[in-house]
């Protein structure tokens, strides 16, 4: 990984599908605020605000754009409406992601702002129970950007054929989502988990919801075929890995106040990373002992922190995810060779492998404001 990071990329007509689909999200907005009728239930201002928080601005878009570009692949031409719709509502269902994994962490920052669940605690000064009504609060506000999700993909349009086949693709994607996130949970702090686990872990938490889901409702909606899924998938949960495998180190060992996020969370959480694992396994008895105890530590301080990064570093961990990277960046763009793709869309996506496997080079993390290289 020690090579140079590539120059400036983008997929064809970022900005402009960034646009339709923040249109689309103001306008859901703006249609539940508070000024309809008498029968209809007045969502609170504040939960609007926050919302709008997580949503706008909204960082890279990255699934709403992997979405267009399995359109692409299975010949879709153009941006019709209803794909810009689905584009959408992928991006709700991040939110709502981003929502519960805030409360699940009990984060302090999302994106250099206060998190939902601390935003709307402070709403409510003096009252003891501020805490737990500012988690309940952002548990809801989750429930509510999921059933969004929903609504964007009933209302965008879409033929039954089309509806089925984005029924099916979502509906995988989201169970996928639920399934690593509680393996997260259950396996933080928990030192003797393999490297097995952690990668399959990072393949449902974040590969299947991040690239293989949004790449593959891309492509069903424009009448992709399994033999087409299936070289997508071989594409995407490589990538998908690799991508979960950046933001690990990035996590560990990148620039805190640039990528909006307390500096030592990551190290906090103590999750069951493949760099955590490896440093177990590869650290002596000593030293093992002493990463089990700051990892996971709620009260770590820098100095602490300081350590775990060197204790990453001394035991070869970090050397050898960054070559695990290497390694399932080159499978992925492999996978591309063996897919009859429409002109250019091979080379979109070997542009997606590359970009996506770089940030963490990058003072960016992947829900960071900052826009895709112009």
């Amino acid at each position: 990984m020690g090579d140079p990071a590539p120059g400036p990329w983008r997929p064809p007509d970022a900005h402009g599908v960034r646009e339709e689909v923040e249109a689309r999200l103001r306008s859901l907005l703006a249609s539940r605020a508070p000024h309809r009728g008498v029968h209809e239930p007045t969502l609170p201002p504040d939960l609007l605000q926050v919302l709008a928080g997580y949503l706008f601005p909204g960082g890279k878009r990255l699934r709403p754009l992997l979405c267009v570009t399995g359109w692409r692949a299975a010949g879709g031409r153009g941006r019709p409406g209803e794909l810009t719709a689905c584009a959408a509502a992928l991006e709700m269902f991040h939110t709502f992601t981003l929502l519960h994994d805030d409360v699940m962490d009990d984060s302090v920052l999302r994106r250099g702002r206060p998190t939902a669940h601390r935003a709307l605690a402070a709403l409510h000064p003096g009252r003891p129970d501020a805490d737990r009504l500012g988690a309940g609060g952002a548990i809801l506000l989750g429930d509510l950007a999921l059933a969004w999700s929903d609504r964007l993909l009933r209302t965008a349009g879409l033929t039954a054929r089309q509806l089925r086949a984005a029924g099916t693709v979502v509906d995988a994607m989201r169970e996928a989502t639920v399934c690593g996130q509680y393996a997260d949970l259950v396996t933080a702090g928990v030192g003797a988990i393999n490297e097995r686990r952690a990668m399959a872990i990072a393949r449902d938490k974040t590969a299947k919801y991040t690239v293989e889901g949004p790449l593959h409702l891309g492509a069903v909606l424009a009448g992709a075929d399994t033999a087409l899924l299936r070289h997508l998938s071989a594409f995407a949960l490589p990538l998908g890995e690799a991508f979960q495998l950046c933001d690990d180190l990035y996590g560990v060992f990148g620039e805190p106040v640039r990528a909006g996020e307390a500096p030592l969370d990551d190290l906090r959480d103590g999750k069951c990373t493949l760099l955590t694992v490896l440093a177990l396994r590869r650290a002596g008895p000593a030293d093992r002992d002493r990463l089990l105890h700051l990892l996971g530590n709620r009260d770590l301080d820098d100095a602490g922190a300081a350590e775990a990064r060197r204790l990453l570093e001394v035991t070869g961990a970090r050397r050898l995810v960054e070559q695990r990277i290497t390694e399932l960046r080159e499978r992925a763009r492999a996978a591309v060779l063996h897919a009859a793709l429409p002109p250019g869309t091979a080379a979109e996506l070997v542009g997606w492998a590359d970009h996506l496997t770089t940030t963490h080079r990058r003072p960016q993390r992947e829900d960071d404001d900052q826009e895709l290289p112009p």
